[in-house]
């Protein structure tokens, strides 16, 4: 058995959920998270023109703008350490279904930009039920 931790994107939560559902895994434990990785808090921070009904984006018009901490360093401010909201998946599997359950993971998070977030695969050596004392070994 296997525990699948992935930190993700606030915004893919819901694609994520409907992917393990489909992959045959819809149990798992969602917390909301902050931190940071390799980018140290600096996120690029896009707004794009709505339509009129404000549904959907107009990808074409999109206009940057400087993150806190890139405007303080622009600005020769002290950096901001920033922290970004995630959400933070657990779950536990077998072990032959971690890599199809990694890749419909990755399938459902990446967007290409820095921050799509992080899958860590950690072995579990038991786990008991607590109402019952029911005790199972790694072996799913």
């Amino acid at each position: 058995m296997k525990e699948i931790c992935a930190i993700i994107r606030r915004d893919k939560l819901q694609q994520t959920k409907a992917v393990l559902a489909e992959t045959g895994y819809p149990a798992m434990t969602i917390q909301s998270v902050e931190g940071r990785g390799r980018q140290k808090g600096d996120v690029a921070c896009t707004l794009a023109d709505m339509d009129q009904d404000g549904a959907s984006c107009n990808s074409l018009h999109v206009k940057l703008r400087p993150t806190p901490s890139t405007y303080a360093l622009e600005h020769t401010l002290p950096k901001v350490a920033l922290f970004v909201p995630k959400r933070m998946i657990t779950l536990m599997v077998p072990d032959e279904a971690v890599d199809a359950v990694v890749q419909a993971i990755i399938s459902a998070n990446t967007t290409g930009q820095p921050g799509d977030g992080r899958v860590f695969v950690c072995p579990v050596e038991g786990a008991s039920t607590i109402r019952t004392g029911e005790r199972e070994t790694a072996v799913m």
